[in-house]
């Protein structure tokens, strides 16, 4: 399907009204905290000791290198306790900002301070310094830490009864990067209810004490294993040569290895023949509107994001505001501010399309994010949105143009921004200005 009919037929306004009642459900949210301290009240027992399935673990970064570290496990639903942990069937069962702030605040973090490379063997409390005797995170398989640990690398979730050390404070936190954090507690401790199952991939990691982190995320990977499930471990301080390991903030850690895999895959298609045709994709979720451009060439990849007035990063402004970030063939060496995670959870679903196909090409993402976009749920669903973009979004197959230079302007049609202003925040679409000029 040609560029332009695919425009003719876009409708940018399909359920935009709907779309657009969902940010009312914002209220609701503190009813719901309501409803949360109620359920609370009910499961906790006199001790305040918690019968319940932990998910997944959370690392703070607040203090580092002396942070916050908890296990995560719902509340009076845990046989349901995996819909709780961050993975791409969020995405799947179409959760929209609401649903998402919900499910996580059912979660419980129950959480104990500790220092990212020498915790102290019980988990209570700071530890002292490594030169003070304190054991390396690789030691520790006991009290709340090993639990913790136990956890993220457990292949479900894991039977846990917790004695908290306090009443929860019931909050919810969220992040441009990680996922929503619901209430919380300090935990005097956490212990194992059931022998949890580790994956043969998983325990090769942990027993090679030479591995670098890099290269056990990368195995895991090839192993089968999402992201989701990698920088579980890797926040636990479960990869890297023994004596590097230590915890690894989540917001950190989510990075980390949407860095590491799109490197290693960006390494498998540099010498790969490029795509045939130029390519359009569209796909939208929670607000969120992404257009993938895949043109012929060397890998070269660009995130552009467009925040609107109204929107979560630009609540008081009247206009958009542009980021943006970009690589060449051989990558970048520095971290991206303007874009931050969603740079390189983009950049990976780009890449998993090509390294399918044995394709490399130049490829854009366009990123509007608009007003019903009212509470950041964490780059999850950027990832998410990118992957299902290829044929399993809003298109089946992609509308295609005759060069690069066309599709951009077919797309800036759609856009809230003009092509000037694009030009001067992208610099792929002023790259291919500055070729076009040389023959005016």
């Amino acid at each position: 399907m040609r560029l332009d009919e695919f425009l003719e037929d876009f409708d940018r306004d399909l359920d935009a009204e709907k779309r657009r009642l969902a940010r009312e459900k914002s209220y609701a949210i503190t009813d719901h905290l309501e409803d949360v301290e109620a359920r609370f009240d009910r499961v906790l027992s006199d001790d305040t000791v918690v019968g319940s399935t932990s998910p997944e673990i959370f690392v703070g970064r607040t203090g580092y290198p002396n942070v916050s570290t908890g296990v995560l496990s719902p509340v009076g639903d845990e046989d349901s306790a995996a819909d709780y942990a961050t993975s791409g069937r969020w995405y799947q069962q179409g959760l929209e900002v609401a649903d998402v702030l919900q499910r996580r605040t059912g979660l419980l973090n129950s959480r104990s301070r500790t220092s990212v490379d020498s915790p102290a063997r019980t988990g209570a409390g700071p530890s002292s310094a490594r030169a003070g005797g304190g054991p390396r995170v690789d030691d520790v398989w006991d009290g709340i830490l090993g639990a913790q640990r136990e956890v993220a690398i457990a292949d479900r979730p894991v039977g846990v009864e917790i004695g908290l050390d306090d009443r929860p404070d019931i909050d919810l936190t969220t992040d441009d990067v990680g996922p929503p954090t619901g209430p919380n507690a300090s935990a005097e401790r956490v212990d194992l209810t059931e022998n949890p199952y580790v994956p043969r991939p998983v325990k090769k990691t942990l027993e090679d004490d030479d591995w670098q982190a890099q290269g056990a995320m990368n195995y895991l990977w090839q192993r089968g294993f999402d992201v989701y499930d990698i920088n579980t471990i890797l926040s636990a301080g479960a990869l890297g040569r023994s004596d590097q390991r230590r915890l690894v903030p989540t917001r950190w850690s989510i990075t980390a290895v949407d860095d590491t895999v799109g490197q290693f895959l960006r390494g498998q298609i540099q010498n790969a023949p490029a795509v045939d045709e130029v390519e359009v994709w569209y796909n939208e979720y929670v607000g969120n509107r992404y257009w993938i451009v895949l043109a012929p060439g060397q890998w070269e990849f660009e995130l552009v994001e467009m925040k609107g007035p109204g929107s979560v990063w630009n609540p008081e402004a009247s206009e958009y505001f542009l980021a943006s970030a970009s690589e060449g063939y051989e990558g970048r060496t520095g971290y991206v501010d303007e874009t931050a995670g969603a740079y390189y959870a983009s950049r990976l679903g780009v890449l998993e399309e090509l390294t399918d196909r044995g394709r490399q090409a130049k490829a854009i993402v366009l990123r509007e994010v608009t007003d019903e976009y009212w509470a950041p749920v964490g780059v999850w669903q950027v990832r998410e949105a990118v992957r299902n973009a290829f044929g399993d979004g809003k298109m089946d197959r992609p509308a295609t143009a005759e060069t690069f230079h066309e599709a951009v302007e077919g797309v800036v049609t759609e856009l809230p921004v003009s092509m000037q202003q694009l030009r001067r925040k992208s610099e792929l679409v002023a790259g291919i200005q500055s070729q076009l000029s040389a023959f005016g």
